[in-house]
C-alpha cells in the first residue's frame, strides 16, 4: 500500500469545491488516513514549495498557499501517488484532460486547485513536513 501527501489549496476551500474533490479520490478507491484544514504559516509555505525557490514564480507560490486555509490529506492506496496524479490532471488547467479536477474545474496555472506529490520521496518529505 503506496501513501501519497494532497493538499486542497485556498482556491478549492474558497470555491466550496472540498467535498467534490474529495469525494473523486474515494470514488477511486483511496483511503484517507489523515486530514484536517489548515491555515499555512509563511514559513511552512516556503519549506514546502523549497524546491521551486530559485524560480520566477516562487514568492506567488508562498503568497497563493498562505491566502487562505487549506485541507491536507495522507491518502493510501495501490499506486496511489499515480492514481492522484492522474485525478489530478495537468498542472495547467487549459492543458488539463476533462474529468479531471483540474480539467474540470481549474481557472489558472498558480490557482490550480490541488497539489499532489510527485514520488515516493516527495510524499515521505511532505507528509512528514504536515503530519510528522
Amino acid at each position: 500500500m503506496e501513501r501519497t501527501f494532497v493538499m486542497l489549496k485556498p482556491d478549492a476551500v474558497r470555491r466550496g469545491l472540498v467535498g467534490k474533490i474529495i469525494a473523486r479520490f474515494e470514488d477511486k478507491g483511496l483511503k484517507i488516513e489523515g486530514m484536517r484544514m489548515q491555515e499555512i504559516s509563511r514559513s511552512l509555505g516556503q519549506q514546502h514549495y523549497d524546491v521551486h525557490r530559485d524560480k520566477p514564480f516562487y514568492g506567488e507560490l508562498v503568497d497563493f498557499v498562505t491566502s487562505g486555509p487549506v485541507v491536507v490529506m495522507k491518502l493510501a492506496g495501490e499506486n496511489a501517488i499515480e492514481v492522484v496524479r492522474k485525478l489530478m490532471g495537468g498542472t495547467h488547467p487549459k492543458d488539463a484532460d476533462p474529468g479531471t479536477i483540474r480539467g474540470d474545474w481549474g481557472l489558472v496555472i498558480l490557482e490550480n486547485l490541488v497539489h499532489g506529490s510527485d514520488g515516493p520521496e516527495t510524499a515521505a518529505g511532505e507528509l512528514k513536513l504536515f503530519f510528522g
